[in-house]
């Protein structure tokens, strides 16, 4: 059992995802503006991990250096204020399969950024540097396909959706100009987080206290969630919470997806790697074009399937090449290891036959008068 458990947390963080995907779109249906969301969103973050890090490491709060924090404040305003809001405004554009299916290219994206910075190489005429040029073709195939294909519609699951809106008609669906420029803005969005992980890692290796860097970062976006909330929104009789899908939406986001399920891809992440749950991605897809059919009714489309299927490709494509790289980088130095070894104990061996002859030499008389005798 205790082996299966990383394969159940795997699945288990797919599912909570996929409830993201899925209320996130239903708040936005029902009319809650998507900067007012992010901020509520922040704000539930930081009352869950503040606390936990003032009774866990407030002792090191003083480590926080004045440069430390202004990146801190950089990197919040990528990876959090930047992407989230562009994230959410693009779902309200597009569809949460969409969004689900563009979370795919993240890791494409996050190579190709390290690619730039020279944190990454291409061998183009090994199999791994070919694999990976060909995960960042599907997925820029992906992504036009989900921009510009529509093809025929899928009907729902349920026709009676769950989380209904009373003034849903087709007015409400996108044209497809506005398809268009959702899907861009979503894989903007992805950027702009591939960029944050990239920054973050290095980050981590000059002040690897994870907790309080990320609720620094945390804290700061909600300061700047708020500050980009209200130049979006003047009307605060919009802010107003009700029991509806909207709370519900901002409670699941800021509680069970950043604190459950960050700490589930910690362990994950610990137990079996990176690329283990990057693995799990398209099962994530695969709920999402469900639960947004049978809740929200949504009409998915061919090209959205199609589309999300080239993403998936490119994943796996660069995944496998990255595995590829590492297990011969092991064998690699494995072999140097033997070498290494081998050198050495020939060098030891060659000592001990020096030492072993010279001692040869002052026995070789009595040596030869036992074997005659």
């Amino acid at each position: 059992m205790e082996a299966k458990k990383p394969y159940v947390i795997a699945v288990v963080i797919q599912l909570i995802y996929t409830g993201m995907f899925v209320v996130s779109k239903a708040a936005f249906d029902h009319g809650m503006n998507t900067f007012v969301f992010i901020f509520y969103r922040m704000v539930a973050a930081s009352l869950l991990l503040v606390p936990i890090a003032i009774a866990l490491e407030r002792k090191n709060v003083r480590s926080l250096s004045l440069c430390l924090l202004l990146k801190l404040f950089f990197y919040a305003l990528i990876g959090n204020t930047f992407s989230l809001n562009l994230y959410n405004v693009s779902m309200k554009f597009t569809s949460a399969t969409v969004a689900s299916a563009s979370s795919n290219s993240m890791p494409v994206v996050a190579f190709c950024l390290a690619l730039l910075l020279r944190m990454e190489v291409v061998r183009l005429r090994s199999l791994s540097g070919k694999a990976k040029v060909a995960g960042v073709a599907l997925c820029l195939a992906g992504v036009f396909v989900l921009a510009f294909y529509a093809g025929p519609a899928l009907s729902p699951v349920n026709p009676h959706r769950a989380f209904a809106v009373a003034h849903y008609s087709n007015s409400n669906v996108p044209s497809r100009m506005t398809w268009i420029k959702g899907t861009f803005l979503m894989v903007l969005a992805n950027v702009a987080w591939a960029l944050w992980i990239v920054l973050q890692s290095a980050l981590l290796n000059e002040y690897p206290n994870k907790m309080l860097v990320t609720v620094t970062q945390c804290v700061f976006s909600t300061v700047q969630s708020f500050v980009v909330a209200v130049v979006a929104e003047k009307d605060f009789s919009k802010w107003n919470l009700r029991l509806d899908i909207s709370l519900v939406a901002i409670v699941y986001t800021g509680f069970v997806v950043t604190g459950v399920s960050y700490y589930l891809q910690a362990w994950c992440m610990e137990m079996k790697g990176p690329v283990f749950l990057a693995m799990w991605n398209p099962l994530c897809f695969v709920f999402t074009i469900f639960c947004s059919s049978f809740f929200l009714g949504e009409i998915v489309h061919l090209g959205s399937i199609v589309g999300g299927a080239l993403l998936v490709g490119g994943l796996y494509s660069v995944l496998w090449a990255k595995s590829r790289e590492t297990k011969i980088d092991l064998m690699g130095s494995s072999v140097a290891k033997m070498i290494v070894d081998g050198t050495q104990d020939e060098g030891h061996k060659k000592s001990r036959d020096h030492q072993d002859g010279g001692n040869k030499e002052e026995e070789s008389t009595p040596t030869l008068g036992v074997a005659q005798a």
